[in-house]
């Protein structure tokens, strides 16, 4: 017994070490080192904070500075545009004072054929309104729901639109070209006109009232047939619309002058 004991003692540490060593290795194995990353996180977690010192809040703080700045930013543009366009609509002499709408929808395929504007029947706006941007005429709205408008573009190929040359009154259908630019055909085959002159809605359309700016002739082709054709430069910044002015329809008036033309706008 007293052997035994003297045995125990001697190696009793080193068996106890021995096991400590195997268990832990086992629990290792099982856990895949899970327990050890947890005891390092766990004694490492205050000496991270105290390495990282205020810099998470100082991070926190300078991106909401900068959403902040942005947002001012962005305001401040939104701002001037509206500033820019009340001024244009101040210019005008208008029976009806227009409604003001934003553009908030628009498709990548059909970039320059139409438009969705953040207006509807609600706020007063009908299918045939005219709708017009800082520069003149833009399109025509073709449906609406309570709140919203759809609008088919000058630029689009649908659009048909009947135009005059402001210097010598040579007339003519203007077409949309999915660009910033339009096609005019004219009535006549050698019309009076050149390139720099202004274009503007004709007194034979049904649809827009006369006078709107459209653009300025680029190029012209008097020898093409059956008519003589030129590429009118759209004024209105199609390509990148963001505030529009909304006026009501045209009251359609038949005449027969324009039963003889059978102008299609």
């Amino acid at each position: 017994m007293f052997t035994v004991r003297r045995w125990w003692e001697y190696k009793g540490l080193q068996i106890g070490l021995l096991a400590l060593v195997i268990g832990s290795a086992w629990t290792l194995r099982e856990t895949r080192g899970a327990l050890l990353r947890e005891l390092y996180q766990s004694m490492s977690s205050p000496l991270q904070m105290l390495n990282s010192g205020t810099m998470p809040d100082k991070n926190v703080r300078d991106a909401k500075m900068l959403e902040l700045e942005t947002r001012i930013a962005e305001l401040e543009s939104q701002n001037e545009k509206l500033k820019s366009l009340v001024g244009y609509i101040e210019k005008e002499v208008q029976s009806q004072k227009p409604i003001i709408a934003r553009v908030v929808g628009r498709s990548a395929g059909h970039w320059w054929q139409q438009v969705i504007l953040n207006r509807g029947s609600g706020s007063g706006i009908k299918a045939g309104s005219i709708i017009k941007a800082e520069g003149g005429l833009v399109g025509l709205v073709e449906s609406v729901t309570a709140n919203t408008s759809s609008v088919l573009l000058v630029s689009d190929f649908k659009s048909q639109i009947g135009v005059t040359v402001s210097r010598t009154s040579a007339k003519g259908i203007l077409q949309g070209d999915a660009s910033g630019e339009g096609i005019l055909e004219f009535y006549e085959k050698i019309p009076n006109v050149k390139v720099g002159d202004l274009v503007s809605t004709s007194t034979y359309s049904q649809k827009f009232s006369p006078g709107l700016a459209i653009g300025r002739i680029k190029s012209l082709d008097l020898k093409k047939l059956p008519a003589s054709i030129a590429k009118v430069e759209l004024f209105p910044p199609i390509r990148y619309l963001d505030w529009v002015t909304v006026y009501p329809p045209v009251e359609k008036q038949e005449s027969e002058s324009l039963e003889k033309l059978k102008v299609k706008n």
